[in-house]
């Protein structure tokens, strides 16, 4: 049994529809700090995927794109899933930059220093994810709480991939 599936089975008050600004305050907050960091994580890897060179450029260069394009799907689904709470998610690049715990990198780095800049990064997302999905059992929302996991079961996927590179 899912961990979802044993907070269904123990929760008689879930709610499918209709979740109050109350109810869902604390999802909200957790998946904006999330959005946050997707959102300079994405163009940190942009920069890599752009500026990437040495033997590894082919390599790196395709998987940086990989990278940002599931990034970039990810953005735009944990908004939504914000919209369905009825709140928008409004985010300038000065409030996106003060929210989030992933920082830009401003110096040129090498192909593998961008790796273990990426595993950084995903430890960080994957903590974001985490929070998230404790946020989302606690209010009985398992469709968050679904989508977060799915997140997560790719992020773990691409760190072992990335650790795999490194070694």
């Amino acid at each position: 049994m899912t961990l979802a599936q044993t907070k269904i089975k123990n929760n008689k008050n879930l709610k499918t529809l209709g979740f109050s600004h109350l109810d869902t305050a604390e999802v909200v907050v957790k998946l904006n700090t999330l959005l946050a960091d997707y959102q300079v994580f994405y163009n940190k890897l942009r920069n890599f995927h752009w500026n990437i060179e040495g033997p590894e450029f082919f390599e790196l260069h395709e998987e940086f794109e990989k990278e940002y394009n599931t990034v970039k799907k990810n953005i735009d689904i944990v908004a939504e899933r914000i919209r369905v709470f009825g709140i928008k998610p409004n985010f300038t690049l000065q409030k996106t930059l003060e929210l989030s715990k992933i920082k830009e990198t401003e110096k040129n780095l090498s192909a593998i220093e961008m790796v273990r800049e990426v595993l950084k990064d995903f430890e960080i997302i994957h903590d974001d994810i985490l929070s998230a999905i404790g946020a989302s059992l606690e209010t009985g929302d398992v469709a968050t709480e679904q989508m977060l996991t799915d997140f997560i079961r790719d992020i773990e996927k691409r760190n072992w991939m990335f650790t795999s590179y490194l070694k």
